[in-house]
């Protein structure tokens, strides 16, 4: 079985791809909703997936949670439970794109390359990395309030875009994703000390923050999902209803980030020396609009 990162174009006809120009432009987001996203940092139900691109995925999910599957060393980082407390199970990984077809064929999906170019400012983009965030029914745990390039901080400039998409309806019962409106024109916020501790951001917030600080339930339908700013401070709830709350993640970055560090980018992934584009294999182009011109 191959590693699918050496694959950069769809492998299966889940996505269909768009052949013309014009065939680009039922994808193409709105002035209103791009508005929206600088405004308040975030842009939701945005519909990526019909019915059976979700069902494909939620089978290659069960797939690749398996510790058993022959392509595991592949992953970059692989949690069954991230938050250590079996009464609050949160399973996280990172780098299925490698191992699922069908995972890896979501990051050619035109209407998400389409979306992120635009909220990029119509350039190229580059994928980064992916992650799965499931929260089984009744006991799922909960993701700390956080900025997302808070973690990011070893790539500039800060460029980068994530996209979170269901595989089960999203709903505050079950731990949808909250976000602060406005919070990405706060500045960079040093991390708390304990990563699972739900409001250990609070503390490194000044008192016009905390102030400002108004979450909104971001409910969602599967296959639909939300964009937000790597600055936006997000977090969600646990998971305490009958219904399992399953989701995978989309990250990217303007073509034109370069590494900022000399140690590795992922786990398993080739140094690419400070100051150096971030390039390979790993990180390719997935979007670039002047294509688009050419079709």
């Amino acid at each position: 079985m191959p590693d699918l990162a050496e694959i950069h174009e769809p492998i299966s006809e889940l996505f269909p791809q768009p052949k013309t120009k014009a065939d680009w432009e039922q994808y193409r987001l709105s002035q209103e909703q791009i508005d929206f996203f600088h405004e308040n940092g975030y842009l939701a139900d945005v519909k990526l997936l019909n019915a059976d691109q979700i069902e494909a995925l939620k089978n290659a999910l069960d797939e690749v949670m398996d510790p058993a599957h022959p392509l595991h060393h592949l992953f970059h980082e692989f949690h069954s439970n991230e938050s250590g407390d079996p009464n609050k199970v949160l399973f996280h990984s990172l780098g299925h794109w490698r191992l699922a077809p069908a995972f890896h064929d979501a990051i050619w999906n035109p209407a998400f390359r389409m979306a992120a170019s635009q909220l990029l400012g119509d350039r190229a983009v580059r994928f980064w990395h992916d992650q799965l965030f499931c929260k089984p029914a009744h006991h799922g745990g909960n993701v700390a309030w956080h900025q997302d390039y808070s973690y990011w901080t070893r790539t500039i400039a800060m460029q980068h875009l994530t996209c979170w998409c269901g595989l089960d309806d999203a709903t505050e019962e079950n731990g949808c994703l909250q976000y602060v409106p406005g919070s990405h024109r706060w500045g960079l916020l040093d991390k708390p000390a304990l990563a699972g501790e739900m409001d250990g951001l609070m503390a490194m917030m000044t008192a016009e923050q905390k102030a400002n600080f108004k979450p909104v339930a971001i409910p969602l339908k599967a296959g639909h999902a939300a964009f937000h700013h790597p600055l936006l401070v997000h977090g969600s709830f646990a998971n305490f209803s009958p219904r399992s709350r399953k989701a995978f993640v989309l990250n990217v970055f303007a073509d034109g980030t370069v590494s900022d560090t000399d140690e590795p980018l992922l786990e398993g992934v080739p140094v690419i020396p400070k100051g150096e584009k971030m390039s390979g294999k790993f990180f390719p182009i997935i979007f670039d609009p002047k294509e688009i011109g050419n079709s």
